[in-house]
């Protein structure tokens, strides 16, 4: 890689050093001893008061160099040679040139960076000076470049323009995030509330999800609220029926105890023993019914073993039943993705209740449908 950039003179120069591809030369060579020619000296003096206030201006250290290299005018190294060093010779040969420079400070780096100071390099650039096509001289100058805070205080305009770029990106994703994810997530908090205080109506589909994920969790939880409250439904119809069948045996059993207990001896012994036999049989009644219970809520509660039967084979383990006529019309061989246990608990109950309430005949229907298994009982 070239030491220094290089351009020819007479085009306009692009700023073309890089601080983080170019190498960084070593600090520069020391000025040598030289002659310098009186007429260049009378020269540099008279320009020496124009470098002096161009300096405080631009902040930048000014050398002007006559043909040779020597140095006729500036704050210090009059007198001297800079010719050894490669970008002055390669102004005196006709080209611009710049180059990229360690700099050792003399003193300790301030606390926060000044304007010129502050930085470990130090750019120089040596401009030719052309008169009647010669090389008559070279402006030879050196500056520190501006620090991260002092360059990003320069470009003020495009910082804020990218702050109010990056504001404006971060609303816009919040107001995402807030249509998408918020208001979808306190609509579903809000329906949870109506369908905990018994609204069925907020059993519905929301109106905005957001995204797919919102979409699944609503359908999820709603699927859930809808299990939930036809179980509900069921077991208060359940316990409905069963205060109902309890109540009978209840009744009958209290009624003759009763008569039991009053009659004392004008009850002959005939009338003593049926009424006990009534005692008996509702007694055993309302423990056929809590046996029954049991069994429903066995079948209810036991985990899915994975077994499958179909209603020939789940009828096949229920006793004879003397009081009614069964029969299979459709479907017998469907399978039912229960155990025949299981599957015979269930027939067991409806069969026990349609005998109870005078049914003679239970014609069992079934079909698929979609996977499921519909079983109807008439």
């Amino acid at each position: 890689r070239r030491p220094c950039r290089q351009n020819p003179i007479g085009g306009e120069i692009e700023p073309s050093l890089d601080l983080a591809s170019d190498r960084v030369l070593a600090t520069r060579p020391a000025a040598t001893a030289a002659t310098i020619d009186p007429a260049f000296t009378a020269i540099g003096a008279r320009l020496s008061g124009i470098l002096a206030e161009t300096q405080k201006t631009t902040l930048a250290g000014f050398r002007l160099l006559d043909a040779k290299g020597v140095v006729i005018a500036g704050r210090e190294e009059v007198g001297l040679s800079l010719g050894a060093v490669g970008e002055v010779r390669a102004a005196l040969a006709g080209h611009y040139a710049s180059a990229l420079r360690q700099r050792i400070p003399d003193e300790p780096p301030p606390s926060l960076y000044s304007v010129s100071r502050g930085t470990r390099v130090r750019v120089f650039v040596a401009m030719p000076v052309a008169v009647d096509g010669k090389i008559a001289g070279v402006v030879y100058l050196s500056r520190t470049p501006n620090n991260i805070v002092k360059h990003l205080y320069g470009e003020r305009g495009k910082v804020v323009l990218a702050a109010i770029a990056i504001l404006g990106g971060t609303l816009l994703i919040g107001l995402i995030f807030l249509r998408t994810v918020s208001r979808p997530i306190y609509a579903l908090m809000e329906r949870t509330k109506r369908i905990a205080a018994g609204d069925r109506e907020a059993i519905r589909p929301l109106d905005h999800h957001g995204t797919r994920e919102m979409a699944a969790l609503s359908d999820a939880f709603l699927d859930m609220a809808e299990k939930l409250h036809a179980r509900s439904d069921s077991i208060q119809t359940f316990a409905t029926h069963v205060s109902h069948e309890l109540k009978s045996p209840l009744t009958a059993i209290q009624g003759a105890a009763e008569l039991l207990r009053d009659s004392g001896s004008a009850m002959d012994e005939a009338e003593r023993r049926r009424f006990s036999n009534n005692i008996v049989t509702d007694a055993g009644r309302l423990n056929l019914l809590v046996r029954r219970l049991l069994d429903l809520a066995r079948a209810e509660n036991l985990a899915p073993s994975g077994e499958s039967t179909s209603l020939g084979a789940a009828l096949a383990l229920l006793p004879a039943e003397d009081r009614l006529a069964v029969r299979v019309e459709a479907g017998g061989d469907i399978g039912l993705r229960m155990s025949a246990e299981n599957a015979a608990i269930v027939l067991a109950n409806l069969i026990d209740n349609s005998a109870r309430h005078g049914a003679t005949l239970v014609s069992i229907t079934a079909a698929s449908t979609d996977g499921k298994a519909i079983v109807q009982l008439s």
